[in-house]
C-alpha cells in the first residue's frame, strides 16, 4: 500500500508519546517501607498498559493531525467479460421502422429500438470494455475501448439522430478492429455490427478485412435488422441471374463473413422482439475470462486515527476513574 501524509512537520511531535513513559498522572501512594508493600504483578503489569495506551493515543493523534491517506492505486482483477465494439449502421434506412416505413403514432425506428437494447446490454455487462463505431458514408469513432458506461450509453443515444444514405460496412469494420491496436489481448474480443443493409466489398479491402480479422482474432456478430419484404441473409433469388453482390449485397456480405476464419454469428431480426433475442444471445457468448485494472481512489485515514485515539484516551479517562488512594 502507498501510504503517506499530507503535512510531514508534524510527525516531529511524535516524540511526545515518550511523555507517559517518564511520568503518569496517577496519584502516588506513600509508604513507610516498599517491603510493607507485597509483590503484585498484575498491577505492574497494568501500570505498563496504561503507559502503552497514553503512548499510542498521543502518536495516533499526531498521526491523525499529519493527515495520512493511502494513495491513489490501480488493481489487476480478473472477471469474465470481453472487449466489445458496436458498429452501428448511421444510414437512412435505420430511421424507418421495420415495416420500412417513417415511424408514426407509437411506432419506433430501427435506430431508436438498438438504442434502447442496446444501453440495457451496456448496463447489465458490468466488467466489459465497450467502445462504439458509427458509419453511413464515412466511419465515426465515437467512443474509444474503455469501461466509461456513461459515454458508451451517450453513444448509443446519439446513434438515434438522423442518418445519411449510404451504408459503407468495410470502413466502419476497419474503425471498429482499430480500437483492438491499442490494447492487448487479455480478454476475448469481439464486434458487435448493427446495420439494416450492405453493400458490395471491394477486392482490396475484403483481402484487408481477412487479415485484420486473423491479426486481432476478433469475434464477428451481424444483427441484420431486416425491413418486410427485403431479402434476408440466407435467401437465394428465384432468378439465377440475381445471384450476385450487387443485386443481393446482404447475402454476399454474409458468405464473405463466412470465410474470415474467426467466429461468425449472423442474426436476422425482422422485429423488436427478434433484436432483443439477438442480443441476449451475446450476452450469454460473450463471457471468457477477463482481466482488467481498477482503479482505487485515494483513502483517508485521519478518521480512523482520530477513532483510535479516542479509544485509547477512554482506557486512561476509566483507569483515573477507577484510582483508588492505599491507606497504609
Amino acid at each position: 500500500m502507498n501510504i503517506g501524509v499530507d503535512m510531514p512537520v508534524v510527525l516531529l511531535a511524535l516524540v511526545l508519546a515518550l511523555l507517559p513513559w517518564w511520568r503518569q498522572p496517577l496519584v502516588d501512594s506513600e509508604a513507610a517501607s516498599l517491603a510493607m508493600l507485597p509483590a503484585d504483578r498484575v498491577s505492574v503489569l497494568l501500570g505498563w498498559a496504561l503507559r502503552a495506551a497514553a503512548s499510542l493515543a498521543i502518536a495516533a493523534l499526531v498521526f491523525a493531525l499529519a493527515r495520512p491517506f493511502i494513495g491513489a492505486q490501480r488493481v489487476e482483477k480478473v472477471a469474465r467479460g470481453a472487449h466489445l465494439v458496436l458498429t452501428l449502421d448511421r444510414s437512412l434506412s435505420m430511421d424507418q421502422t421495420f415495416a420500412g416505413r417513417n415511424p408514426r403514432g407509437g411506432d419506433a425506428s430501427k435506430s431508436e429500438t438498438a438504442r434502447r437494447l442496446l444501453s440495457a446490454f451496456i448496463d447489465e455487462r458490468e466488467h466489459d470494455l465497450f467502445g462504439v463505431v458509427a458509419f453511413s458514408t464515412r466511419p465515426m469513432a465515437v467512443v474509444p475501448l474503455s469501461d466509461d458506461r456513461v459515454a458508451a450509453r451517450a453513444a448509443v443515444e446519439a446513434a438515434a439522430t438522423p442518418g445519411l444514405a449510404f451504408t459503407n460496412v468495410a470502413e466502419g469494420l476497419f474503425m471498429a478492429l482499430s480500437y483492438f491496436s491499442e490494447r492487448r489481448a487479455s480478454a476475448s474480443r469481439a464486434i458487435v455490427l448493427i446495420s439494416d443493409g450492405a453493400a458490395e466489398i471491394d477486392f482490396r479491402s475484403a483481402e484487408r478485412l481477412r487479415a485484420e480479422f486473423a491479426t486481432y482474432d476478433a469475434s464477428l456478430y451481424w444483427i441484420f435488422l431486416r425491413t418486410a419484404g427485403s431479402p434476408g441473409l440466407f435467401d437465394k433469388p428465384k432468378d439465377a441471374r440475381n445471384d450476385n453482390a450487387k443485386a443481393m449485397p446482404e447475402r454476399y456480405l454474409h458468405k464473405f463473413f463466412q470465410t474470415l476464419q474467426v467466429p461468425y454469428t449472423p442474426y436476422e431480426a425482422d422485429n423488436p422482439a427478434a433484436l432483443a433475442q439477438a442480443i441476449a444471445d451475446i450476452d450469454r457468448l460473450e463471457t471468457q475470462p477477463l482481466v482488467y485494472s481498477e482503479r482505487i481512489p485515494r483513502w483517508d485515514l485521519s478518521g480512523w486515527a482520530y477513532g483510535a485515539a479516542a479509544v485509547l484516551l477512554l482506557v486512561g479517562v476509566f483507569a483515573k476513574a477507577a484510582e483508588r488512594r492505599l491507606a497504609v
